[in-house]
């Protein structure tokens, strides 16, 4: 900890005290001004292209897109494939410098498949576009090239080591998540400081300094089957049903007033037999209304911004389950591929408040930090924990994120690249 906490301050120092633009971050901006019209051009393609989760050929197809993009800069680039955990793949760049060393994150899928009928980009206004994946997060991948042309234009490219990552995998994680996430991981040894460009909660002057991580869970409760006439019964007891809805209501009533941490059950099904499909997450359930249930099975999720604060919740939801009722049983799992916790640091905050330098002094404002119940998991929670500072919500604004409303801000493309390009040329000093 002492080490993290002198490099966040030695990363910080030398331009604490900055209160204007410089020259070379005049020219920044002034590169971005004459990119935006092709980045505008980028984003449309990537757009009308469909990258949904699963339909692989489109993933590939937008990161040889951005790939070719890329290269011109001088990253060498490659394609890391995604066999081993059923999807597409991820799209790695590697620019090597003498700077510190920074993690730009972004991903190429959406989750608007083949079937869906929204396919293409469209202007509402002369301000926003709507479009699958416009602002979830194909905006916040072209930010990341945008941001890389101009340092490359006012000649800063050259000394900076920048990896950057867009996976193929973030709306629908491939299985197991220890591949799935293995590029991400890898990558973060190799870094200083993390940036990743998801969309946020939308607001144009708001950014993550923490996220919430996300486990799945399954609730299994048995009971004995009898006519309905000998419920409540030393011999029969209450029956699944009842002992599910009081396990449900003591989960409820110990965690609902934690802050910062949600609980939720997704689907329920109960009866004489019931049957889950995990892969489809579907159930089928039989019985009669004069048959004492026999069998429920409950599944959620749990999200927390902590690695303790997810510990503690799961010890309390394990007590309740173990105090079980007479002629019941039942048990309680959670996955091992959730998403872990962006949790928040001194690093991170330190890193919004330079950001934030960044935006007044290009004159667009103070920016503030999302609360982290506004915000889901992301990808950037597999670096967070192994790099001194981390900040995410740096892509382009926009709302109606994971439905056919789906747009955002144009006129963010080239702000949100100035912020992110001068924040960088700042941070590599």
């Amino acid at each position: 900890m002492r080490v993290t906490t002198l490099l966040v301050f030695a990363i910080l120092f030398s331009f604490s005290t900055k209160a204007q633009v410089t020259k070379q971050e005049l020219k920044i901006c002034k590169a971005i001004d004459s990119r935006t019209p092709a980045a505008l051009a980028l984003l449309k393609a990537a757009v009308n292209i469909n990258s949904g989760t699963m339909n692989f050929a489109g993933v590939r197809q937008v990161g040889d897109l951005f790939m070719t993009e890329l290269k011109k800069l001088g990253f060498e680039t490659r394609w890391s494939p995604g066999d081993s955990f059923n999807r597409s793949g991820h799209l790695i760049a590697v620019h090597k410098g003498k700077s510190r060393r920074f993690l730009l994150i972004g991903h190429l899928d959406t989750v608007f498949g083949t079937e869906s009928k929204f396919q293409t980009w469209s202007m509402v206004n002369d301000s926003i576009m709507q479009g699958p994946g416009v602002s979830d997060m194909k905006g916040g991948d072209v930010i990341i090239i945008l941001a890389m042309q101009a340092l490359h234009d006012a000649g800063l490219l050259n000394d900076l080591s920048v990896i950057i990552v867009m996976t193929g995998d973030e709306e629908a994680d491939g299985k197991p998540i220890e591949l799935s996430k293995k590029e991400i991981r890898d990558a973060s040894m190799n870094a200083d400081i993390v940036l990743g460009f998801e969309d946020g909660d939308g607001i144009p002057n708001t950014a993550l300094i923490a996220r919430r991580g996300s486990a799945d869970w399954k609730l299994t409760v048995t009971g004995t089957a009898a006519h309905s006439s000998q419920i409540f019964t030393n011999e029969v007891g209450r029956g699944a049903i009842f002992e599910a809805a009081r396990i449900l209501t003591a989960f409820h009533d110990s965690l609902s007033q934690e802050e910062n941490l949600t609980f939720n059950p997704g689907l329920i099904a109960g009866g004489g037999a019931v049957l889950l499909n995990d892969t489809a997450n579907t159930v089928v359930a039989s019985g009669k209304d004069n048959i004492v249930s026999s069998e429920v099975i409950v599944t959620g999720d749990l999200r927390a911004v902590s690695s303790d604060q997810l510990k503690k919740a799961r010890q309390i939801m394990y007590h309740i389950v173990e105090q079980q009722e007479p002629h019941t049983s039942a048990t309680l799992s959670f996955s091992d591929d959730g998403y872990p916790p962006m949790s928040l640091t001194g690093g991170n905050q330190k890193l919004l408040e330079e950001y934030s330098r960044v935006s007044m002094d290009l004159g667009f404002g103070p920016v503030t930090a999302v609360p982290p119940r506004h915000a889901g998991a992301a990808d950037i929670s597999f670096a967070s924990e192994y790099v001194p500072m981390a900040l995410d919500g740096l892509g382009i604004a926009g709302s109606g994120g994971h439905t056919v409303n789906e747009n955002a801000n144009i006129h963010y493309l080239s702000i949100d690249a100035k912020r992110a390009a001068v924040l960088i040329s700042r941070l590599a000093q």
